[in-house]
């Protein structure tokens, strides 16, 4: 059993293959944090001391025993008003105005299988691969009640967490704050590991020590943002790549969240993730219920890498779903950096033919397709076909892609449109804006109120007359401008931004159970909506509008942290750059997008006759490389942030096979040289790289590494193929 309940203490105790989460309900009914770490044996309640702690509340029941107190004991779940002055999971308004919810322990079930939150993303499993803890507490004076849930996946070394707050009082209260996760730690000196960023420099490396006061990451910006991904670790100082022991949590949601990490005032940390306090007061009425996404957990004592394949090996089987989920996906060519507006139906079609001669697989028609939609500042939400730009249907200009042995995809943006539209001047009320004031403009675009159903039906079915027209195998969803003026017509304002997400996936679901057989990329101005709410419907996701090979060596690193390669939407694009001016050779340009799910985002027809064979070849080698960069182990190798070159590899399950990548990203007179150490392979195998037919011991390999050519020239790229 995953899951176990000592009766005598009331203690749960939740064990993976390598990891032990364990609480206690005490003699009061709050519900304690024991231990969540390395496999163990035995109950952790000896940790938990109690002293006289100065100016630190002591709860009515304990009388005057004055070492009992919430403001020091670790706590699963801590509410506002019982004594606890660090950072709330939960904050309760009620219909007086009052601030205080005082949950405690109500009962327990364990169940086989994964729990399911409605209307949300969440980790699946089946009834063998997982067991679930339902805990409930209870306010015994307002009737507030709240649903833990944990589910656990013992052979992943997953544990997750989701909340069901739930109103069974008789009169209407207002959620202010609700996270699905707290981490509590009586000991240890930690740092936090975050991905901040801005649009097209997502998911840069950020390592923080934890100190005293509170440090916190969210987005107010309507997703999950460009400027934080709702993904952070919790490290020991001395925690490497290699070794130490670290803790991640990955929010599985799409809209606005926080997350906070607290040392306080006797040296214990406390780590909180959830919804974003700011924009969010959810009312429930008497037997309304609100859940919260959930949170994934990991531990492991071995570094970051490890912790990396435990993620991804979630995401990649636990989060992604449908026919693409474990398919190698189509090598693609995208019109977007090929011609921006400027295209016809023939263009497309030469696209299509070049992208044949070259052996890639897809083209995509980006933006500028429908309505009166020759810049991005009009047209959005008219979804309909421009007949007269394309020169033809929709379904005959795809009927001519198809039959140059080329599979067809197409742009959308179905949550947002122009306020020169047809759309917005018949439903003015259907985009969101504040009563009596000018709305807050992005790209001339405001945000449709998926809040609404109405709204969202409407799209839904112009959206499906568009996919009904032909043989559409992709579709790209993007999002490109962030929330603001966050007012609904028809509901409470507090309510707005998490309804608006739930109306996404909603639509989302919809979709996908209509067009099983389309895949879908998501996309918000590139990489401003990575996260796992998301991939549980589009299993990749465009990883950045930036496709700079070098900054991509930066972006694509911290991306891996927790999302496989095979969510990173990666292209080659054309030099000079189009977000940077800079000119990077084409081969490092392909073995940079090689760590995703690769494609091109140029106009083949300006390529020179080498360079299309370059891009054949390239086409070649990706196919031969696909299942292992989507299955396998990835490792990454240095860190481009402090290191002279980006290097990274995918190592097969077995050992057998693998696959190095390395950019330099410096070069210098009289150049020092650089050695790259692997990791992953099997210590006492011999590997040949198939190129040179040299062979290595893994364990020469991974202790002294390979010595990197120092060669003139900037950004230069290698890869080694090494079969055992």
């Amino acid at each position: 059993m995953a899951i176990s309940y000592q009766s005598e203490k009331r203690i749960f105790t939740l064990q993976t293959e390598n990891t032990t989460y364990q609480m206690k309900v005490d003699d009061f009914g709050f519900l304690l944090h024991l231990y969540y770490g390395g496999k163990i044996s035995g109950e952790m309640d000896y940790l938990l001391t109690y002293l006289d702690r100065g100016f630190s509340g002591n709860p009515f029941d304990v009388g005057a025993d004055r070492t009992y107190s919430m403001d020091a004991l670790p706590r699963e779940y801590p509410d506002l008003g019982t004594g606890d002055y660090r950072n709330s999971a939960i904050v309760i308004r009620g219909a007086d105005g009052s601030e205080c919810c005082d949950l405690r322990y109500a009962g327990y079930e364990i169940k086989k299988g994964k729990y399911a939150l409605p209307g949300l993303p969440a980790v699946s499993a089946s009834r063998e691969e997982a067991e679930t803890l339902e805990i409930l507490l209870e306010d015994p004076v307002s009737k507030v009640q709240v649903r833990l849930l944990y589910g656990v996946l013992p052979k992943e070394d997953i544990i997750t967490r989701g909340a069901v707050i739930g109103n069974k009082g008789s009169s209407e209260i207002t959620v202010e704050k609700a996270a699905s996760v707290c981490l509590d730690f009586v000991t240890g000196e930690y740092d936090l590991l975050t991905f901040y960023g801005r649009h097209a420099m997502e998911r840069n490396f950020q390592r923080t020590k934890v100190e005293h006061g509170c440090f916190s990451i969210g987005s107010r910006r309507g997703t999950s943002s460009h400027q934080y991904n709702p993904a952070v670790i919790l490290a020991g100082r001395d925690t490497t790549e290699d070794s130490g022991s670290c803790y991640g949590c990955v929010f599985v949601y799409s809209g606005n969240f926080l997350c906070e990490a607290e040392k306080d005032q006797f040296g214990q940390t406390r780590v909180l993730m959830g919804l974003q306090e700011d924009l969010f007061h959810y009312p429930l009425k008497t037997g309304e219920t609100l859940p919260v996404p959930e949170t994934i957990l990991g531990y492991t004592d071995q570094g970051l890498g490890k912790l990396s394949n435990m993620f991804q090996r979630c995401i990649r089987n636990h989060i992604c779903r449908g026919k693409f989920a474990h398919q190698t996906r189509p090598v693609l060519l995208n019109s977007w950096e090929a011609a921006y507006f400027d295209f016809d139906g023939e263009t497309i079609v030469r696209l299509a033919e070049d992208a044949a001669g070259l052996g890639i697989d897809m083209v995509v028609m980006d933006d500028g397709w429908f309505g009166k939609r020759e810049d991005d500042n009009s047209g959005l939400g008219d979804w309909q076909v421009n007949e007269k730009k394309l020169g033809c249907t929709l379904g005959e200009m795809i009927e001519r892609v198809n039959a140059r042995g080329v599979k067809f995809g197409i742009w959308i943006e179905p949550e947002m449109v122009s306020e020169d539209s047809e759309l917005n001047r018949a439903h003015p009320d259907w985009a969101m804006r504040v009563p009596g004031r000018k709305p807050v403009r992005g790209r001339n675009q405001l945000v449709l109120d998926f809040s609404r159903k109405d709204v969202r039906s409407y799209v839904f079915d112009r959206i499906c007359d568009i996919l009904d027209q032909g043989n559409i195998e992709y579709v790209k969803w993007d999002m490109n401008r962030s929330i603001s003026d966050v007012y609904s017509m028809e509901k409470p304002q507090g309510k707005v931004l998490y309804d608006y997400v739930l109306g996404v996936y909603d639509f989302l679901e919809k979709m996908t159970a209509r067009y099983p057989d389309i895949l879908i990329e998501g996309c918000s101005g590139g990489g401003g909506r990575f996260d796992a709410g998301m991939l549980y419907y589009t299993p990749q996701i465009w990883c950045s509008d930036n496709t700079d090979a070098a900054d991509r060596v930066r972006i694509q690193y911290g991306t891996s942290f927790f999302y496989p390669a095979s969510a990173v939407g990666a292209h080659v694009s054309a030099v000079p750059n189009h977000q940077t001016g800079r000119c990077i050779s084409l081969k490092t340009r392909g073995v940079v997008a090689m760590a995703g799910t690769f494609g091109y985002e140029l106009d083949p027809g300006k390529l020179t006759e080498e360079e299309k064979e370059t891009v054949k070849e390239q086409v070649r080698q990706y196919k031969k490389y696909a299942d292992l960069i989507r299955t396998g182990d990835y490792y990454r190798l240095s860190n481009p942030f402090q290191d002279d070159f980006g290097a990274w590899m995918f190592v097969a399950e077995e050992g057998n096979h693998a696959l190095l990548n390395v950019v330099m990203l410096e070069n210098h007179g009289n150049m020092t040289v650089s050695y790259v150490k692997l990791r992953g392979l099997k210590a006492d195998r011999l590997y040949e790289d198939t190129a040179s037919g040299k062979k290595y011991y893994g364990s020469a390999l991974m202790e002294a590494g390979l010595p990197i050519p120092v060669e003139m020239g900037e950004y230069r790229a290698y890869q080694w193929e090494f079969n055992s």
